[in-house]
């Protein structure tokens, strides 16, 4: 086999599903993850749909996954005075299968932890492809070469940066920012096994979510792109923007700064019109992320499913399989939706949050919801059981 050596950056969800695979295949992986540790709890995550589950079940990971699943909670719209305007059913908002990131982590860790290389608390600092290898830089370890390079580093890239380009190039900002804050589902439980509520306040560009499964704080805004200079910035600018909305938001604002657990990003997408690069490839956000457009994790875990397979297939020959992968995920890519939630969450207007408002009440969101999950199983999943294995 050529090629057996292999660095992947990141170790949150895609890069040790693309270890796992690898390893299984009989490649030498070392993961690398700028954070200390794996990062505990985070928000919610799903899967949908019968190919999402097969990949699952070919890991050996679903029974798990149904183990630790986070149930259903339902988004209820609320006015000031606590009144009902609409609902979205966690039954569509969550997949067929929730879990907190966090979790899904441990357990694709718990798959690689033996038998990959894991290097926490640093980070690739530079890459050079000679053709014949990359030669690696690292921000604390020696540097090495590897004979293949994956980016799965998230919407951030930086093997995509060092790789491809600067970010601006590949990620679009999409009008709107989300935070989330705390621990997540707690929600009021309204009968029934392990289901929850989550209220949600609106105002025009203005979402705020209280027991919501994402995190126990999510707030969602519009707003042009901002040069946050660090996390005390990003909470001063979110409690100004929710400052003087109604209901429970006042009391949310006043126990934000008792959580640690705090993250604000903008809505974004990544538009790339390939995702590899001589001996590099990406997978995941990095390649094709858009913030919670609802596909994210699932075509996370087929893009490594696939890149491995069709590496595995080519026995090595990256030139091959590279091409392979890259044509097949650009198809499977289209799946994770080129809208954004931002618009349809939190409407600028008042009149677009009435219609939001009417819409999810109408039939026509109940066929949407089956349009979005007939589409998520559109697609010819390959079977690479063939490949040659350790």
């Amino acid at each position: 086999m050529q090629n057996r050596t292999v660095l992947v950056s990141g170790a949150s969800i895609a890069g040790p599903a693309v270890a796992y695979w690898l390893d299984h295949y009989g490649f030498d992986v070392t993961v690398v993850e700028r954070a200390p540790a794996l990062r505990p709890g985070g928000q919610a995550v799903d899967f949908k749909g019968s190919v999402q589950r097969t990949v699952l079940e070919r890991m050996g990971i679903h029974e798990e996954i149904q183990r630790r699943s986070t149930g259903a909670t339902d988004m209820v719209f609320v006015d000031a005075g606590g009144q009902e305007k609409a609902r979205i059913s966690g039954d569509f908002s969550g997949g067929d299968v929730e879990i907190l990131r966090g979790d899904l982590a441990a357990i694709l860790y718990g798959l690689t932890a033996r038998r990959c290389t894991y290097l926490f608390g640093d980070s690739i600092s530079a890459l050079r492809d000679t053709g014949d290898g990359v030669e690696v830089e690292f921000e604390h370890a020696p540097a090495r070469r590897f004979d293949l390079v994956i980016g799965a580093d998230g919407i951030h890239s930086r093997v995509r940066r060092l790789a491809f380009g600067p970010e601006a190039e590949f990620v679009r900002h999409r009008g709107y920012y989300y935070a989330v804050a705390g621990e997540p589902l707690a929600g009021e439980h309204t009968g029934g096994p392990r289901r929850r509520t989550s209220l949600a306040y609106s105002a025009p560009g203005l979402l705020a979510v209280r027991g919501g499964p994402k995190a126990q704080h999510m707030y969602m805004f519009a707003a042009p792109e901002i040069g946050f200079a660090d996390d005390t910035e990003k909470r001063r600018v979110l409690v100004e923007r929710f400052t003087g909305m109604g209901g429970a938001v006042p009391e949310m604002l006043a126990e934000l700064a008792e959580y640690d657990d705090f993250y604000l990003d903008a809505l974004a997408r990544v538009r790339m019109s390939g995702y590899v690069s001589g001996r590099v490839a990406l997978v995941g956000d990095s390649a094709y992320g858009n913030t919670l457009g609802g596909f994210g994790t699932g075509l996370a875990l087929m893009g490594a499913y696939v890149l491995a397979g069709e590496l595995a297939l080519a026995a090595g020959d990256h030139t091959a399989a590279f091409a392979r992968y890259d044509q097949i995920m650009r198809r499977y890519a289209k799946l994770g939706g080129s809208s954004s939630p931002g618009p349809f969450l939190a409407p600028k207007t008042a009149w677009g949050l009435r219609l939001r408002n009417w819409f999810l009440g109408s039939r026509w969101f109940v066929m949407m919801d089956k349009f979005a999950g007939d589409a998520k199983d559109d697609i010819e999943l390959a079977d690479y059981a063939g490949a040659v294995s350790r």
